[in-house]
């Protein structure tokens, strides 16, 4: 039986840049930029005390019947809004009331959990049950204060299937439910999986994307203790700087983003549009350290490798008109001098001769990295790429790397409709601790 094709039909995000696909988009165009001092909590004697945060976000503004998700923490609730926008954008909200849509058959795949603790009442707790006399621990007297003062809801958002749940609850959906935490490559790894799921047949439509916030003390504290964020503190608006040769870290960010994925055939059957095409994903795992990248990208040249050739795609040949067949490349670009330098090693090994005339470029720099989320949201740039012709910059990039010498749309987009807009795109997550995936997303053809 052969592999059914994959549309995108519906995508949503909540990002520090705002949670309209459009206005976001445009304010990537623009260069526009998210970060700045942290607000969640006193940041002021941390290295690194500038994020880029999510403001002014409430649910209610999001979906329908909002109070019964109030106790939950962030990434819920940023999940269940990019959730909503795209279940909308998708026309599945008109489409199950007129009966061409069963939401039943819908499944969830998402890289999520490891919600944020309730700090506050979390390290109450624990001075409560310090018996300082004796140097020890008082059992009874944790249990008491965490009994009176812990909230079951947030404890429980801990585990990782929970984000899943409260999605796959909201909407209805009771076909296959996945979580993954592979740090972050996560959502990419969840849009794949998914993606992999249809493709099969196994199901009809799923929900598949990313949610995560560490803009929170335990988070911002473990990354730099790991020396890896910037401490840029007198610029933070200028700290984000994937691929310049000053780059000294990643600005930490937070959001959620989720798409619906869509057998082509059911999509076309009930009239939807579709907005790109998911055809092909690759995964691999460096299997080297966890806190270091494999140094000559191979995993990184393994999993595009894989990708372009279930979409069918030659890297090294250049298409009909000349181009390279991949017209952007969303990077994974957090701007760490590992990555960055590793990435690129690892994109002219996969493009060869062509990889000098392959626009690249990373939104990280203006919204920072949004960890689980991040390979969601930016495989939605990748669709607003293909739907509007114009490659996002990276900004910041001032000071030429030699090691970091190909083309990263530096400080301005690039309209590339003059030269044939942009069919095919590739995007690219590599998590902590060696996991790599990428996603090829192509023009609708028919």
């Amino acid at each position: 039986m052969p592999a059914h094709r994959v549309a995108i039909t519906g995508m949503g995000w909540v990002t520090p840049l705002g949670t309209d696909v459009e206005s976001v988009w445009g304010d990537l165009v623009a260069g526009k930029n998210a970060v700045g001092p942290v607000t969640r909590f006193d940041a002021s004697r941390f290295p690194t005390n500038f994020a880029a945060e999510v403001k002014g976000f409430d649910l209610a503004d999001h979906l329908e019947g909002a109070g019964r998700f109030a106790p939950c923490g962030e990434s819920t609730r940023y999940a269940l809004a990019a959730a909503s926008h795209a279940w909308r954008r998708a026309g599945l909200d008109r489409a199950v009331a007129e009966g061409r849509a069963d939401p039943t058959e819908m499944g969830v795949y998402l890289g999520a959990g490891e919600g944020t603790l309730d700090y506050d009442n979390f390290f109450a707790t624990n001075l409560a049950g310090w018996n300082a006399a004796e140097r020890k621990v008082d059992g009874r007297a944790w249990v008491g204060h965490g009994l009176a003062h812990l909230t079951r809801v947030r404890e429980v958002e801990q585990e990782p299937n929970v984000t899943v749940g409260y999605v796959a609850g909201a909407f209805g959906c009771r076909g296959p439910s996945f979580n993954c935490m592979t740090a972050c490559a996560a959502s990419t790894q969840a849009i794949g999986e998914a993606f992999e799921i249809i493709r099969r047949g196994d199901a009809p439509l799923m929900f598949a994307g990313g949610s995560h916030t560490m803009i929170h003390v335990l988070g911002m504290t473990g990354f730099i203790r790991l020396t890896a964020m910037s401490q840029r503190r007198g610029s933070p608006q200028n700290a984000a700087r994937p691929f310049d040769q000053t780059r000294d870290g990643f600005v930490m960010g937070e959001g959620a983003g989720v798409l619906v994925l869509e057998r082509l055939d059911h999509a076309l059957a009930r009239g939807a549009e579709v907005l790109a095409e998911i055809a092909g994903y690759g995964a691999s795992a460096d299997a080297f350290r966890i806190t270091d990248i494999e140094p000559n990208g191979r995993g990184a040249q393994a999993a595009m490798t894989q990708a372009l050739r279930q979409a069918g795609l030659s890297p090294r040949e250049p298409g009909p008109d000349g181009r390279p067949v991949v017209h952007y490349i969303s990077a994974h670009g957090t701007g760490t001098k590992e990555n960055d330098k590793i990435e690129t090693l690892a994109v002219k090994g996969v493009f060869g001769p062509l990889a000098p005339k392959v626009p690249f470029s990373s939104v990280k720099s203006m919204m920072g990295h949004l960890i689980q989320a991040a390979g969601a949201v930016e495989l939605i740039t990748c669709v607003q790429a293909i739907r509007t012709g114009w490659a996002p910059p990276t900004i910041n990039l001032a000071t030429p790397d030699p090691e970091c010498d190909l083309d990263y749309v530096p400080n301005q987009a690039r309209d590339l409709n003059p030269h044939g807009g942009v069919e095919v795109c590739l995007s690219n997550s590599f998590g902590f601790g060696g996991q790599n995936n990428t996603l090829v997303v192509r023009k609708f053809r028919g």
